[in-house]
């Protein structure tokens, strides 16, 4: 048991760090897209390297918890409800330390709501994409098979 928790802990860690340094890059794209959209943003040194830190911080957990699909005794729901409440609470503190998720009841609910509907938008695609590929697989099988 100890070698599993070993292994799973190195993926975890391998993927995050190799993805933490994407997370300046998105920051960079957000902050991009709202100057085009004409929302002034006017940050100072400490807003800045808050947003950086926070953004590298979460590239790494959410790189690193799709390791829970890599656990065989798990099962895939379970994985799921794992990486999405762990994605769901990485999300909601980083938005809320950077300031861009007011405190409050209305705004934590719009916040799920869309948190949610992207998640299965996200899993529905993930889904019908390798449904699609396993179908050629299947196909290319039966027919090599006749």
């Amino acid at each position: 048991m100890k070698e599993i928790i070993k292994k799973y802990y190195k993926d975890f860690l391998l993927r995050g760090l190799t993805v933490m340094g994407c997370g300046p890059i998105v920051l960079a794209i957000i902050y991009t897209i709202l100057e085009l959209c004409g929302v002034e943003v006017m940050l100072n040194g400490w807003q800045v390297a808050l947003g950086i830190i926070t953004i590298m911080a979460l590239a790494f957990v959410a790189a690193g918890v799709t390791v829970v699909y890599q656990i065989e005794e798990l099962p895939l729901v379970k994985a799921i409800g794992i990486h999405g409440a762990v994605l769901y609470v990485a999300y909601a503190i980083v938005y809320l330390v950077n300031g861009w998720l007011q405190r409050g009841y209305i705004p934590f609910l719009v916040f799920t709501a869309i948190f949610i509907v992207g998640y299965l938008v996200v899993w529905g695609i993930v889904y019908i994409v390798i449904k699609k590929s396993t179908d050629k697989i299947n196909a290319k099988i039966t027919e090599k098979s006749e």
